[in-house]
């Protein structure tokens, strides 16, 4: 029986990797031809919740409190820990699988790549791209990644340009049985039993309340619609999302004209399960069903309906509209042409596949901006698109609905289905060959090389030149010109990728290998024999800030002369302190010196100084000492000369 592994969100989480990860295992457990274990992001290691589900679940960070704690000092530890890099290596020699799937965003599984099993087993990354240009490190990774699958074509399309012919598109998958079209009678029931007119018009969109779901575009463009149409039965919009973020929806409706008890939402209640489809009026309501005050949530990530009551939510409406700036897949778009919806879908990123011929899409045109700082391209949605095509929808004959909304179906089913879907996983695997490899004997960080991510990289003219200097200065690699990487950048940088984007990139993996091989611990750097007699100075940057702290150790040490002053900053400050005769030594900052109870220590943690100064927090962190000029400031008593 062969064993695999994936990482991917947990079967229990209602996002798009957690529900299509729930509906592909299902479908594999079921055959009864394979060992199974997930590798759950963002969950503790032993999570008693992973038990219910009929495979081996684990989750990715550490049970030890104190040792997310530690790891949580590092937002880039913290991070690459909650998607599985700080626990891989221990659950692979555990379980010891003979295939790995990475189903997660692309630097969510760049971890795994590096690993040295990683080629020597049936790897496979399947992962979401949603923007042009592609993202750098999808890129430069495409030659290590023998079964490199993408969601959706638009990018495996940009990919096979760039000469990455072996990338294939692998859909996320949909349990198709869950989504179908009700009739007539239990749509219409569904209405009365949540007070909502039999013959409005209900346009639809399930989505995260995120900055790419453009919310403000389609509020304009349905007021838009309603003002120069001016239809003859009651209207409404029904936004299945969370309300407690992202677009402030209220707010926005206000400015485009549209009253606040048009736009419905779905409340869940926390006690029975059940939901009801009504207007927004704030979080934790009494709940219609059971009674129950303070029950009733708008639906989240973290808590929502089930499958069946999602579907009989998409069967309140009568069209879907999904206006984004991109995407990697956009399930709901899938799921509404299940239920037979005409679909209304911006045609950019993974919508030009969902507007392809024969989909039974309706096309929302878009214009083209740039993310700030990725430069991304990203769609806009034409406001006066969307209220064209809602007008059309409205106008559509009911047969020609109908007929729209089951070539939709099909082709979502041909598609995405769990069954093809399924089918392709079992074929693959099934015909694949388990290579040997011995997960016990594989290298230690001593047969790596140290990164330096903070490396001075100079102004090189010429872009080969400047790409083998980020190879050798950052990566301390010997790259050279035949070499697949440095194609791949050379083509990125031809195709108008700023150099700073590459720069960056080089620097987050020299930072990611760092804290992976060789963790920085405050205590090397420490003296053995000063042990509760330490004090140490936070000042990690600038290079003034650094030289104004120097007036301040004298006194400091006039205060405090039985215990040694270290001062943590960033090295290339260090000869800023090089000589100052009260600095007993200088130590490399760590976003670990930002928490002042860490170092002093606390509970059962008892700290490496008696004494921390951490001035840094107030003037560089958190600003709070402005006072608008008015601190008296004794002068006398801060002069050190």
């Amino acid at each position: 029986m062969k064993k695999l592994l994936f990482q991917t969100d947990s079967s229990l989480a209602k996002t798009g990797f957690g529900r299509n990860a729930k509906a592909l295992l299902s479908y594999l457990y079921k055959t009864k031809k394979y060992e199974i274990v997930q590798y759950c992001c963002g969950t503790d290691h032993s999570n008693p919740a992973l038990q219910i589900t009929p495979w081996k679940s684990v989750g990715t960070l550490p049970d030890d409190p104190e040792e997310r704690k530690r790891i949580g000092q590092d937002p880039g530890q913290a991070r690459l820990a909650s998607y599985g890099g700080y626990l891989i290596d221990k659950v692979m020699k555990q379980e010891k699988p003979d295939f790995y799937f990475g189903v997660q965003d692309i630097w969510g599984t760049e971890f795994a790549i590096t690993q040295p099993w990683f080629d020597k087993i049936n790897s496979v990354i399947w992962t979401t791209l949603d923007s042009l240009p592609i993202l750098p490190t999808a890129v430069a990774n495409a030659p290590k990644i023998k079964n490199y699958w993408i969601w959706s074509s638009f990018a495996t399309k940009a990919l096979h340009k760039m000469g990455h012919a072996h990338v294939k598109t692998v859909h996320g998958c949909i349990k198709s049985d869950d989504f179908f079209r009700l009739d007539d009678k239990d749509r219409q029931n569904l209405r009365k039993k949540n007070n909502i007119e039999e013959d409005a018009f209900i346009v639809g969109f399930v989505f995260r309340n995120q900055l790419r779901k453009s919310v403000p575009n389609l509020l304009e463009g349905y007021a838009k619609w309603k003002l120069e149409k001016k239809p003859d039965r009651k209207t409404y919009l029904l936004f299945h999302t969370y309300w407690k973020e992202g677009w402030g929806i209220h707010k926005l409706a206000t400015e485009y004209g549209i009253d606040k008890s048009e736009i419905l939402t779905t409340y869940v209640c926390k006690k029975c399960g059940d939901y009801e489809i009504k207007k927004y009026d704030g979080e934790d309501q009494k709940c219609s069903r059971c009674s129950t005050e303070k029950s009733q949530v708008t639906t989240s990530v973290g808590f929502g309906v089930r499958e069946n009551q999602l579907n009989e939510i998409y069967n309140f409406m009568d069209v879907y509209c999904h206006p984004f700036t991109s995407g990697g897949q956009e399930i709901p778009i899938q799921e509404a042409k299940l239920t037979e919806l005409v679909t209304l879908v911006t045609d950019y990123s993974c919508g030009e596949e969902s507007c392809e011929e024969g989909s039974g899409s309706i096309a929302l045109e878009w214009t083209e901006y740039r993310e700030h700082q990725t430069e991304f391209k990203k769609a806009s949605t034409c406001p006066l698109s969307i209220a064209s095509n809602i007008g059309k929808v409205y106008d559509m004959s009911p047969s020609l609905r109908s007929e729209i909304g089951k070539t939709s179906r099909q082709w979502a089913l041909d598609n995405f289905s769990v069954g093809v879907i399924g089918k392709f996983f079992e074929d693959f695997i099934d015909n694949t060959d388990v290579k040997e490899y011995d997960f016990d004997k594989e290298g230690s960080s001593t047969e790596k090389k140290k990164n330096y991510p903070d490396a001075f990289i100079p102004h090189v003219e010429s872009d080969s030149d400047w790409v083998l200097t980020l190879y050798r200065d950052i990566l301390a690699m010997d790259n050279h010109t035949n070499d697949e990487g440095y194609k791949t950048w050379m083509n990125s940088l031809a195709n108008k990728v700023p150099r700073k984007q590459i720069e960056d990139y080089f620097r987050k993996v020299a930072r990611d290998h760092n804290q992976k091989h060789f963790p920085v611990k405050i205590e090397d750097f420490l003296d053995k024999d000063d042990k509760g007699s330490r004090m140490v100075y936070v000042m990690p940057e600038s290079p003034v800030d650094v030289f104004l702290s120097t007036a301040l150790f004298k006194s400091i040490k006039i205060k405090y002369p039985n215990y040694n002053l270290y001062v943590a900053t960033k090295p290339e400050n260090y000869h800023i302190l090089e000589g100052n005769e009260h600095v007993h030594k200088i130590i490399p900052y760590s976003v670990q010196f930002d928490d002042t109870l860490f170092l002093e220590g606390i509970g059962d943690h008892e700290g490496y100084f008696e004494i921390a100064f951490t001035p840094h927090l107030t003037t560089q962190r958190v600003n709070n000492y402005v006072h608008n000029n008015k601190d008296k400031v004794d002068k006398e008593d801060l002069c050190t000369f």
